[in-house]
């Protein structure tokens, strides 16, 4: 079964209308096994920072925890996905500066991997408004993934106007030269997943960094995949370059995700 919460009890339409309505909040996405989460601290720090961003108030984070661990015991799924989702019901967009307290609403449903063949992606000029922000604001996000998949595409992957990578529409990119793994560095929703990777790789002792890169670059690449809190999956084509996929970093990401240790809710 699937459960919706809304400040710890189950929501009602008529108090989800400013969510639906208004549309302004940020969130946070995670994987819940067993009541523990990989890099929990860092969806914490996220939802925090978002919180003092969009309404200038503080988001009592022991009351998220239990918010959250109660969605996920009422689900019964012992592997479960989880969305934190804060918006207020006072934020009135007429006085935007008024600082309000934070609502909370956490969904849980069955978790899924993220299995399947490479992803076939299309290249599309696009940056996302406050990138450094996972805000609901996802409309533009979604549409280009449609407008890519109409046209034969798996999705889309954003470049900037200067011709450089930026991030895929839900995911973050990473590339494998065979030697280490290269991030587009740009202005992007930086993903807990990406930085649990990067954190286990530095663990490992793997070459890695960050750096600008060029769409024209991608030759140089034996590598490219997409990585989300739903886990890594490889990329074999970004427009016309298509990319072996070789070299055995596959198992890398796995050892690096397995360096992530497992924190209770």
């Amino acid at each position: 079964m699937s459960v919706l919460l809304l400040n710890g009890e189950p929501a009602e339409a008529g108090a989800l209308a400013a969510a639906a309505l208004v549309n302004y909040g940020h969130f946070t996405s995670l994987r819940c096994v067993d009541g523990a989460v990989r890099g929990l601290d860092l969806h914490l720090q996220r939802l925090q920072e978002g919180t003092r961003a969009l309404f200038g108030s503080d988001l009592d984070l022991a009351r998220v925890r239990v918010e959250a661990r109660r969605a996920f015991e009422r689900a019964g799924h012992a592997d479960a996905w989880l969305r934190l989702t804060v918006f207020s019901r006072a934020f009135d967009f007429r006085d935007p500066l008024r600082t309000v307290a934070p609502d909370l609403l956490v969904s849980a449903s069955a978790a899924s991997d993220w299995a399947g063949a490479p992803l076939r992606v299309q290249p599309l000029r696009f940056r996302r408004h406050r990138p450094e922000l996972k805000h609901v604001g996802t409309f533009a996000l979604l549409d280009l993934r449609r407008q890519a998949m109409a046209r034969g595409w798996d999705d889309a992957v954003f470049v900037g106007d200067d011709g450089l990578l930026i991030e895929g529409s839900t995911w973050n990119l990473g590339l494998w030269d065979g030697q280490g793994f290269t991030w587009p560095a740009g202005q992007a929703l930086r993903g807990t997943e990406e930085r649990l990777l990067q954190q286990g790789l530095a663990t490992l002792g793997v070459a890695q960094q960050v750096r600008p890169v060029g769409l024209a670059e991608l030759a140089g690449f034996e590598a490219a995949f997409a990585c989300n809190a739903r886990g890594v999956r490889a990329i074999g084509a970004v427009g016309g370059q298509v990319l072996a996929g070789e070299g055995g970093w596959e198992g890398l990401l796995a050892r690096a995700r397995a360096a992530s240790p497992w924190q209770p809710l």
